[in-house]
């Protein structure tokens, strides 16, 4: 049984930071690209970031491309989410999910497994 569990997030303000972790078990960490999500309340799940298995691949939704940095460590089954210079706008539930593939997809309905998400609140 594939679980996918979100950590890290909560309250921070405008302009800190937060590192997300995604704990995985039941799959075969390294054969999966893993992603984080968000989703706003009123708005569609969004892509945030996608890394592959060896790490050798990254992409970044526009929204935060140069503020977040995503990250893996294959020995801790674990996906990590470092969010830099926060906006409220960022403000949302984070998911990390997982997709059985060699190369970041950005779609959520490519990938194979989802978790719970965590949330992420920036005051302003």
């Amino acid at each position: 049984q594939v679980q996918l569990v979100e950590s890290g997030g909560g309250l921070v303000q405008a302009g800190g930071s937060l590192r997300l972790s995604c704990a995985a078990s039941g799959l075969t960490f390294s054969n999966y690209a893993m992603g984080w999500f968000r989703q706003a309340p009123g708005k569609e799940r969004e892509f945030v970031a996608a890394i592959t298995g060896s790490s050798s691949i990254f992409q970044y939704g526009d929204s935060v491309k140069g503020r977040f940095t995503i990250s893996r460590h294959n020995a801790k089954n674990t996906v990590y989410l470092e969010m830099n210079s926060l906006k409220p706008e960022d403000t949302a539930i984070y998911y990390c999910a997982a997709d059985l593939n060699i190369v970041p997809v950005t779609r959520p309905s490519d990938y194979d497994y989802w978790g719970q998400g965590t949330q992420v609140t920036v005051s302003s």
